[in-house]
């Protein structure tokens, strides 16, 4: 069942290059009032299930907050039709509508009730949002007197705690400091695992990626790829890298059109194998096995300007289980040659049994895809004991 139905929508902005802002200005320099109409979004169509948690992903200026903000009614379409089923709350601005001079506490009931929550529901979960914000101490304080991170984090506590049927969220994950980060995060999978529904907008592809199932990729207004993470990420980070080598290298007056260049070589991933302890590649591996992870390619090293290995684990229900790259591991030069091979010793396979896949990618810095090969590696990992998760963690038990 859907909903959320996003029929053909088109939404466009009037941008004044001199506009007047007093009467006076307004009525003596009215050849002031020159605008251009830009197309924010033109003919956008999706469905999202009951449950679902979809990911919004673009460059700066692509319609994803404009999208956001058209589904939480506080704008609509030029044309089109948007039909939502439940309640909605969103995590766009945090704190709009705080008082500065009311306390943290009236504050809470301010703004739970413009997310449609009676009085008697907020008291119901006061307690819980004060818990969450972590601001007991200072919860009757006025807000004026709070920290930014202290005024998004109690912004945020409401938010969350609205127990609505659909999830809207705006680049605001990273709340307060790590530990209420993690937190909050905890909290979004929490919120996803009761079949809340849940649109996403972010730059962190990693976090699309732990929360969401589906990722919608919108590029000048339109729909430009719609699927599992594993399937758009790879190709919008190929666009983006692409765009930013074209912005280098283009003059400013001449408009550069990707889809339409012939793929210049690079680099590419001819085979990779895992090799097990035995020596041998398989398929096939013990929890906690050593293995040897060979990457075979070729490259032109003429062209090559900076260079980045990726290695991406998923399980088969597409977790992503384990990343990394080179230059998070401060690996800052490699040289790869006309063709050759990278190993990379893993001293324990630490998965619990099931079915993987392993993703790799030869980058530049600038996260230009020389090459990316996903499903690289498909394995399975078999263990004679019955754990259940992701990672096996090495321990050991004693008893007094």
């Amino acid at each position: 069942m859907a909903v959320i139905e996003v029929r053909d929508v088109k939404k466009s902005f009037k941008v004044y290059f001199d506009k007047g802002q007093t009467i006076k200005e307004k009525l003596l320099f009215s050849n002031r009032r020159r605008y251009e109409e830009r197309v924010i979004l033109d003919g956008i169509s999706f469905d999202i299930e009951k449950g679902e948690a979809v990911g919004l992903v673009g460059h700066n200026g692509c319609g994803k907050s404009t999208l956001l903000k058209l589904l939480t009614k506080i704008i609509y379409p030029d044309s089109g039709n948007i039909k939502i089923t439940g309640r909605i709350s969103s995590l766009l601005e945090l704190g709009a509508g705080f008082h500065p001079d009311m306390t943290g506490r009236e504050n809470i009931y301010t703004n739970a009730s413009i997310f449609g929550l009676t009085r008697k529901e907020i008291e119901s979960r006061i307690d819980d949002i004060i818990e969450f914000s972590e601001l007991e101490e200072f919860i009757d304080n006025p807000v004026r007197t709070y920290s930014s991170g202290m005024y998004t984090r109690l912004a945020f506590s409401v938010a969350i705690n609205v127990d609505a049927d659909i999830l809207l969220v705006d680049e605001i994950l990273a709340v307060g400091d790590a530990a209420f980060q993690a937190k909050c995060f905890e909290k979004m999978l929490d919120i996803k695992s009761k079949g809340t529904t849940i649109v996403i907008v972010s730059h962190s592809l990693s976090q699309v990626e732990q929360i969401c199932g589906r990722t919608v990729w919108i590029d000048k207004g339109k729909i430009r790829m719609d699927g599992s993470p594993n399937e758009v990420h790879p190709k919008y980070l190929e666009y983006m890298g692409l765009k930013r080598r074209n912005t280098k290298t283009a003059p400013k007056s001449q408009e550069v059109k990707e889809e339409n260049q012939e793929k210049e070589f690079f680099a590419e991933i001819t085979k990779a194998e895992i090799i097990g302890e035995d020596g041998t590649a398989s398929c096939k591996y013990r929890t906690g096995e050593k293995v040897t992870l060979k990457i075979y390619y070729k490259a032109d090293p003429s062209k090559l300007d900076g260079v980045l290995i990726g290695l991406a684990f998923y399980r088969s229900d597409n977790l992503n289980c384990y990343g990394t790259n080179t230059v998070r591991e401060r690996i800052d030069y490699i040289n790869l040659k006309e063709q050759g091979e990278i190993t990379c010793e893993i001293d324990k396979l630490n998965f619990v049994k099931g079915s993987y896949r392993l993703d790799i990618a030869i980058r530049s810095k600038d996260m230009f895809a020389y090459d990316y090969k996903a499903k690289a590696v498909e394995f399975t990992v078999y263990s004679t004991i019955d754990e259940v998760g992701v990672a096996k963690l090495d321990h050991k038990w004693t008893f007094d």
